[in-house]
């Protein structure tokens, strides 16, 4: 298994990234969250999960174990797969998600696309005993990033499965909450607040 890449970020696109280690470049799926933290040329570390499939290996990226170690506890509970693991991480921090299940709220985990009441009552049962307690981590919720936000929100919605018009209307929508971090977004509060556009919208 592949714990984790380390060396310089090669290329970054809105759903992944490749790092270059030993002249190699390893391309990584990540999340809004952790894309943001990186910056073209500049020295990373990435926590890794290696998925294995019959017709693909995919080597998906985290800003730090304990992300990635929720990632794969989520995949434990049935009908949860990699991109429903990761766009879980994509809505909510590790922290959140485990408050969200040790109080039993539905809520949070419907805020997710492809997680339906039913789905989210299933969810709580089954990862209950799995997450443990939150951490008590009060880091806000996704990097600064100045530049591209549309396109990366833009792409994190369509790899949650939203139409491309859905999610164009859903980047215009917060585009003055954008406007108003004075240059500064934060994706992954942005992608929270897309969501909850489009739910009501459904």
């Amino acid at each position: 298994m592949i714990a984790f890449v380390s060396g310089p970020v090669a290329a970054l696109a809105p759903d992944s990234a490749v790092v270059e280690v030993g002249g190699i470049g390893i391309a990584v799926q990540c999340t809004p969250n952790t894309l943001s933290g990186l910056r073209m040329g500049r020295q990373t570390k990435l926590a890794t999960s290696l998925v294995v499939r019959e017709d693909s290996l995919t080597l998906y990226g985290f800003a730090d174990d304990d992300e990635r170690q929720v990632f794969e506890l989520l995949q434990t509970a049935s009908g949860v797969g990699p991109r429903l693991a990761q766009a879980m991480l994509a809505v909510h921090t590790p922290d959140a998600l485990r408050r969200a299940v040790a109080t039993g709220d539905e809520k949070a985990l419907t805020a997710v696309p492809g997680i339906g009441k039913k789905g989210a009552q299933k969810l709580l049962l089954e990862l209950k005993d799995r997450l443990g307690a939150p951490t008590g981590a009060t880091a806000a919720v996704g990097a600064p990033v100045t530049q591209g936000w549309r396109d990366q929100l833009h792409a994190a919605l369509i790899g949650l499965g939203y139409a491309t018009r859905e999610a164009e209307e859903a980047v215009a929508a917060v585009a003055p909450q954008a406007e108003a971090a004075g240059g500064t977004p934060q994706v992954g509060q942005l992608l929270k607040a897309a969501l909850q556009t489009l739910n009501r919208a459904r």
